[in-house]
């Protein structure tokens, strides 16, 4: 692989932990969910390198209780071409007999003939708490095996302990402990796509439709969706409408199409009720539409499209990542270590203890049994709060009279008028999602009581005085739409910050929120310096990162980065695919990202890449020359296509035409060569549900920090703000959102090369380099700590809140 690490340090790695005469079995239970086949590859392989010996379990614990040929041992070419397909390859069956205490018990002696005491287990909440079951029991049936004559004592003391770590595999996003479950992002794809698909038919006729999505105990899929497609309503079963609703509901359709919307989209979870527990379909919805509005309405119910199709990038690096992390937690299990579960927080994987996980999920519908609702949502966890508290901030247009548009009391004693005017410009290169974050500022900034401008064509429009005032109705529609709807240019306000101060003064703006790539960064930087010079410049200020690269510093995650890694993937896939006819044939891709590895390390991660070239690695002829044969030799196997990623400005000398001849020159007889430069593509069309989802959340969040900046600046009839913590970015660290000064972000920044200093994802390169078959160190200095899951937790704090 591109230049193995030259240096050794006092980081924590897992040579040391060697699978050596273990066995691990991998199986797929419940419900099928979209990246299950990248959690078994990651695990297969991952155990592969490690020494273990390592066995797929097919069809679910119906295989494992079967036994014969439903337990087979895989290889490194067993799980090759599987990391696109959708479902799960090795089966999935429910199965009564393994409930029963026989059947655990021939599935004990399945086991145990071959000696496996490592379990990997991908499923829900049921396929987990069956695995902890079969656990705790381990030790008596293999004492009853014994007495049964079925196997030795030796056998016996061999086999003692059954070490179990859990993923979870649900499509609904319904269990406690992780932010994401396996196949979520890719459901909501599929919803995201018959959405936008439903959109156009909508506009056309003036029509309301209803759409029925899955989750039948939780509300995940529905309320997402509802976000990041602006639905006019959405119904889930953790949060039923007051009594009455269905007035409130008209009443709020009836004044969308009066201000001129010619469309209504209501989003119905298939487990929605009301206050007394009685559900609310799709058909009563339509029926009360029509009756009530005698609007056109039409039913969608999306049913199991939802389950189907390939996984999205986010869903095959979370599953290939958790898929290692549960190998390690494996090796790292004693006798006494509790089955315990890989999830994810923010962005980074953790364990958490199984049984605590699923007895939270079931405390959630114990809440809502007893229809205790704000606690069933407390329960869910902070994610899903944020999602619905968002929610509520964007769907309904208060009346102008209701807007917090009186006086209020300063602090000095003064009176505050709480309506400012605020500005919102798109900087740098479009990014998918920007378009979704514009529409959440302004309809967030309009509820909390401002006037909201637009600039169009970034700081180069602003000090030409493109800025005008942007209502509630004049951004409908924008969460599905790609690019930059306001326009937006690479221009700095440096030279021109006389007219842009000018410009402020006419248009009297107090804040500024300002969406944007690496430029904004550097934007955000000489408006702070500039202050000194300017009185006008000192306002609120608040920047969030969009752009494709996810170069910018103080952020895991941009805006539009997303979009990118599943149009990068889904081209991968493709020219792939072109090769099953072919035989023997490697493809080099060029992907965009500047100086800045991500996309290509990411999107290698997620579309199976044997090798990626990016900037920050550094890598000699020699590592070329290791790279074609170790390519040489995978041709050698059944595996018989190769996949070459290369970051645009890895190398000024090695040129994607330069390692496509060498590549060609080298593999002559063993292999030929393609090469596809991906180009402007990469930017994406309709951004993905995440980037909705993200641009929405962010962009709320930042407009209640202006409105609580503006208000903290407020003396003497006037806004003055200059201290460093009133421009900041609002950026995704780890776990959290966090606001951080753009002035102390200067010092982690490689201004050159446009790159933050120190970047998290290096960490997922030996992990890629691992499943590609390469021999690597493995930073594990994150991992191995087993923690608790968190409940109740107090109301965040303005600085932080995991998204």
């Amino acid at each position: 692989m591109a230049g193995a690490p030259k240096r050794q340090d006092t980081r924590k790695f897992f040579e040391n932990l060697s699978g050596a005469g273990k066995c691990i079995a991998v199986l797929t239970s419940g419900g099928d969910a979209q990246g299950m086949n990248a959690a078994v590859r990651a695990v297969v392989r991952m155990g592969i390198y490690v020494g273990a010996k390592v066995y797929f379990i097919h069809e679910g614990y119906q295989g494992m209780v079967d036994g014969g040929d439903n337990i087979k041992e895989a290889t490194w070419e067993s799980v090759s071409s599987m990391l696109q397909v959708g479902g799960t390859v090795i089966g999935s069956a429910r199965c009564k007999e393994f409930r029963t205490h026989e059947g655990r018990l021939k599935a004990a002696h399945n086991l145990v003939q071959r000696s496996i005491t490592n379990l990997c287990v991908i499923g829900g909440d049921g396929s987990l708490t069956g695995a902890n079951l079969f656990r705790e029991e381990w030790s008596g049936l293999l004492t009853e095996l014994q007495q049964q004559g079925l196997i030795d004592e030796e056998a016996a003391q061999k086999n003692s302990a059954l070490h179990i770590v859990g993923m979870v595999g649900s499509i609904d996003n319904d269990f406690c402990g992780t932010d994401m479950t396996i196949g979520t992002d890719s459901a909501l794809h599929r919803i995201i796509e018959v959405v936008d698909a439903i959109m156009t038919t909508a506009q056309s006729h003036q029509r309301t439709f209803v759409l029925e999505v899955m989750g039948r105990h939780c509300g995940y899929l529905a309320l997402v969706s509802a976000l990041a497609c602006g639905a006019d309503w959405v119904f889930i079963p953790e949060m039923p409408p007051e009594d009455g609703w269905e007035d409130s509901m008209c009443q709020k359709l009836s004044e969308s199409r009066s201000r001129g919307s010619r469309l209504n989209i209501i989003i119905v979870a298939e487990g929605a009720i009301d206050r007394q527990g009685q559900p609310i379909t799709s058909d009563f919805v339509k029926d009360l539409v029509v009756r009530c509005l005698g609007f056109d309405t039409r039913v969608t119910i999306l049913g199991h499209v939802q389950r189907g199709g390939t996984p999205s990038a986010f869903d095959r690096i979370l599953a290939s990542r958790m898929g290692v992390e549960a190998v390690l937690a494996l090796l790292e299990a004693s006798a006494n270590t509790p089955a315990c579960v890989v999830s994810l927080v923010g962005n980074q994987a953790v364990r958490l203890p199984l049984m605590e996980c699923v007895q939270m999920t079931q405390e959630v519908q114990k809440a809502m049994d007893e229809k205790k609702f704000e606690e069933a949502v407390r329960l869910r966890g902070r994610s899903f709060e944020n999602n619905l508290s968002t929610y509520r901030l964007l769907s309904y247009r208060k009346a102008d009279s209701e807007l917090p548009n009186g006086e209020e009391e300063a602090g000095d004693g003064q009176q505050l008028n709480s309506s400012f005017n605020v500005a919102v410009l798109n900087v740098g290169a479009p990014a998918a999602g920007m378009n979704a974050a514009v529409r959440s500022a302004v309809r967030v900034g309009i509820t909390e009581g401002h006037k909201m401008f637009a600039v169009n064509d970034g700081f180069e429009g602003f000090y030409k005085g493109q800025i005008k005032e942007i209502k509630w109705g004049d951004v409908g529609g924008w969460t599905g739409q790609g690019g930059s709807l306001l326009g937006t240019k690479r221009t700095l306000p440096g030279k021109h910050l006389d007219k842009i101060a000018e410009q402020i003064r006419i248009h009297n703006i107090n804040a500024l929120l300002v969406i944007g790539g690496f430029e904004a960064l550097e934007s955000l930087l000489q408006l702070y310096e500039a202050r000194a010079n300017y009185e006008e410049l000192c306002i609120p200020v608040c920047m969030l990162p969009a752009t494709i690269s996810n170069n910018v510093p103080g952020t895991d995650l941009s805006i539009g980065a997303d979009t990118s890694l599943n149009a990068i993937v889904e081209t991968c896939d493709r020219i792939k695919q072109s090769a099953s006819g072919t035989k023997r044939r490697v493809f080099i891709i060029e992907t965009m990202g500047g100086y800045c590895g991500y996309l290509a390390t990411v999107g290698g991660l997620a579309a199976g890449a044997d090798t990626v070239y990016i900037y920050e690695e550094a890598f000699d002829i020699r590592d070329l020359q290791a790279n074609v044969e170790h390519l040489t030799q995978k041709m050698k196997t059944s595996i018989q296509r190769g996949l070459v990623l290369r970051n645009e400005n890895c190398n000024e000398n090695f040129t994607t035409d330069f390692i496509y001849q060498l590549y060609s020159e080298e593999g002559r007889g063993t292999f030929d060569c393609r090469k596809n430069i991906l180009g402007h593509m990469q930017q994406g069309g309709a951004p993905s549900p995440f980037d909705r989802n993200f641009g929405t959340k962010v962009a709320a969040k930042a407009m209640q920090w202006i409105t609580r900046t503006l208000k903290d600046s407020y003396k003497g009839g006037r806004v003055f703000a200059n201290s460093e913590d009133t421009a900041c970015l609002l950026g995704m660290r780890r776990r959290a959102l966090v606001f951080q000064p753009v002035s102390q972000l200067r010092d982690e920044t490689d201004f050159v090369h446009r790159i933050p200093k120190e970047q998290w994802w290096l960490k997922l390169r030996p992990l890629m380099k691992i499943l590609a078959k390469y021999k690597t160190s493995y930073d594990v200095s994150d991992s191995g700590q087993l923690e608790h899951v968190t409940r109740f937790r107090a109301k965040e704090s303005n600085t932080t809140a995991t998204i």
